[in-house]
């Protein structure tokens, strides 16, 4: 039995814990907690997202964006193959002719050999001169250096086979089972179907994102969203690069969520209900719902007093998941690349902790007496 000044001493302990509940050991700051630092430090904004919020939020400048020229427009290419400068020409000439000039004596052919189309479009035909055979189809070219030789020896035939150059190439470097340069045998080769040539992505690439260089330009867009979209599904050009490599973009998720780490994005945008999705969904006996708090940083040439621009440099977004108002605003709100996606305590998980506190000591007091 519990002397009475022992037990009003332990509901005096009781009362003390209670007002100290906010200095209980947690995983993550309370929602109140943050908006009080804000209103006393000022070198922040706090910006709750709703549908009025959004769109002026949706105008700011992207942070730390990844370099891309967007994506090429898919379209429908030629089916057959178009000579290049670099390609390889092989011609051989036929001409039944007694005295041709084309073939040696007693011959009825001549093996003019392997030839690279110059940087002109052209090769050189003995007897004719340059022939400009670029941008034509194989069966083009023939013709056109068969019409040049009969205007020296009417009966000549002309047999050609091309062999793709660099220029007439596309070169898959990385995240590939066979990276490699393939020659393109058509201008209908896809994205998608140059991949697959190169016997497709290596296993175990996370999220894998597919980039072209072409020139100057570099596009980049994630390998599921061209499976999900086949529209998108691009034609290569000659001469592009294609590069596969996994998706290194992430959001660092902190707080009272199933889990404490760096998330790497899954798809090319991400929304902040998807990325409370991805990293584990609340802590039922902790997190707030009301106070999901998305912190950003953005780049000081981004910031400014004017439309399209944040006011401070250091932003914190909440979200309150607890209304409709909420979830539809957290669908729409896209993350960006190294946010901090921070699941707030709830107030009653710092009370659990302390009636806890209590019980232990009153379990205590019981063993003492």
């Amino acid at each position: 039995m519990i002397h009475p000044r022992f037990g009003l001493a332990v509901c005096a302990l009781a009362i003390s814990i209670l007002p100290a509940c906010a200095g209980l050991p947690r995983g993550a700051a309370m929602r109140s907690e943050i908006n009080l630092n804000q209103s006393e430090a000022g070198d922040y904004a706090y910006y709750e997202v709703t549908r009025a919020t959004l769109p002026r939020i949706a105008s700011w400048p992207s942070v730390n964006p990844e370099r891309s020229d967007g994506w090429p427009k898919a379209s429908a290419g030629s089916i057959g193959q178009v000579i290049q400068p670099g390609d390889t020409v092989a011609v051989r000439i036929f001409d039944s002719s007694e005295n041709s000039l084309l073939t040696p004596a007693g011959a009825r052919d001549s093996n003019l050999g392997e030839m690279m189309v110059s940087p002109s479009g052209s090769v050189f035909i003995p007897y004719v001169g340059n022939v400009k055979i670029s941008g034509m189809s194989p069966q083009k070219a023939r013709e056109a250096i068969q019409y040049q030789l009969g205007l020296v020896a009417p009966s000549a035939q002309v047999q050609l086979a091309l062999t793709e150059g660099l220029q007439n190439s596309v070169n898959i470097v990385s995240g590939v089972s066979a990276p490699g340069v393939y020659p393109l045998k058509s201008r209908n080769v896809t994205v998608l179907g140059a991949i697959g040539v190169a016997g497709g992505v290596a296993s175990g690439t996370r999220n894998p994102r597919v980039m072209i260089q072409r020139g100057s330009a570099l596009y980049a867009k994630s390998l599921n969203t061209l499976y999900d979209t086949p529209s998108l599904n691009a034609l290569v050009h000659p001469g592009d690069t294609l590069i596969v490599e996994e998706d290194d973009r992430y959001f660092l998720a902190l707080g009272a969520a199933g889990q404490e780490e760096l998330v790497y994005f899954q798809k090319d945008t991400i929304s902040a209900l998807e990325a409370v999705t991805l990293m584990g969904g609340l802590m039922d006996s902790r997190a707030d719902p009301e106070g999901v708090l998305i912190l950003r940083e953005y780049p000081a040439d981004m910031v400014g007093m004017g439309a399209g621009r944040p006011e401070k440099q250091r932003v914190v977004f909440s979200i309150d998941l607890t209304s409709a108002e909420g979830l539809f605003s957290a669908q729409n709100m896209q993350i960006m690349p190294e946010d901090v996606v921070l699941a707030t305590e709830s107030a009653v998980g710092s009370l659990q902790v302390a009636l806890a506190l209590l019980g232990a000591t009153v379990g205590l007091a019981n063993q003492v007496n």
